[in-house]
């Protein structure tokens, strides 16, 4: 089952195979370093806001962009899981962070703050793009955002692919109800013929200042050149963090090394 970070406390465990991830981070990095550079000059002291901060990996990787820009920064860490707040609390002091980090133990959802900031840095995002609520959540958090700041990650798009596997319909099949039969599920795929190559379904784009609904639906139509029974559908997501910088799952433009995410 996918995970559901809003409704569940993420385990210590899965905070770890998440900040092994070596292609992740280092693009939120250049993200945020290319953001700094090319939005402020060297006397500014921009405020980055990390939400959903868990242990502080994209803290630690926005202290390290702001020193590849030559820039100074403040950096406010606002995370829910109270056992992730006194990690990060452990890995402030233990990191030397001081002054520069202000941590704040609270759901993005309902924290009240006059403070805002010039640069919004997330992570939410789910093997499907917006299946962990992150277009919710984000679009909830802008309120933290000065008026024309900058959203990292800027944009996230789900794909959609017909999908033959026998296998994992059978897995699904033996639990015997019609629920499991309609539930999405994070795999990595194996057992499984892709027919055809998957299509954009949605996209989401912040800050959402209009603000768009995410309520929506899609149609989409592939090409299947062969004989094939299609057991159902794979899904895959990309995510233009700033500028030229993506993360991706997608087949089609993978970032290799990644595995944060399996298919959904």
């Amino acid at each position: 089952m996918p995970l559901q970070p809003l409704q569940d406390n993420l385990e210590s465990a899965t905070y770890e195979t998440f900040e092994k991830d070596p292609i992740k981070y280092q693009q939120y990095e250049k993200a945020i370093a290319q953001a700094l550079e090319e939005r402020f000059s060297p006397e500014d002291k921009p405020c980055v806001m990390v939400v959903g901060a868990g242990r502080g990996p994209l803290v630690a990787a926005a202290l390290r962009a702001a020193v590849t820009a030559g820039r100074d920064v403040e950096c406010w860490a606002v995370e829910k899981n109270p056992n992730a707040v006194v990690t990060l609390q452990n890995r402030k002091l233990r990191e030397g962070w001081g002054e520069k980090v202000k941590i704040i133990s609270s759901d993005m959802r309902d924290w009240v703050s006059d403070h805002k900031a010039d640069i919004l840095v997330s992570e939410l995002l789910g093997s499907f793009s917006d299946n962990e609520l992150s277009p919710e959540c984000l679009d909830g958090a802008q309120r933290f955002l000065k008026e024309g700041g900058i959203s990292i990650p800027a944009e996230y798009t789900s794909y959609v692919a017909p999908l033959a596997s026998s296998k994992l319909w059978n897995d699904a099949k033996a639990f015997k109800d019609k629920a499991h039969m309609e539930t999405m599920y994070v795999v990595k795929v194996h057992a499984a013929h892709q027919l055809a190559e998957a299509v954009e379904c949605f996209r989401f784009k912040h800050p959402n200042r209009e603000p768009h609904s995410n309520e929506r639906q899609t149609e989409m139509q592939w090409t299947i050149t062969q004989a094939s029974t299609i057991h159902g559908f794979v899904g895959y997501f990309d995510s233009r963090l700033y500028g030229e910088h993506y993360i991706s799952i997608n087949p089609a433009n993978f970032s290799t090394g990644m595995f944060s995410w399996f298919p959904i």
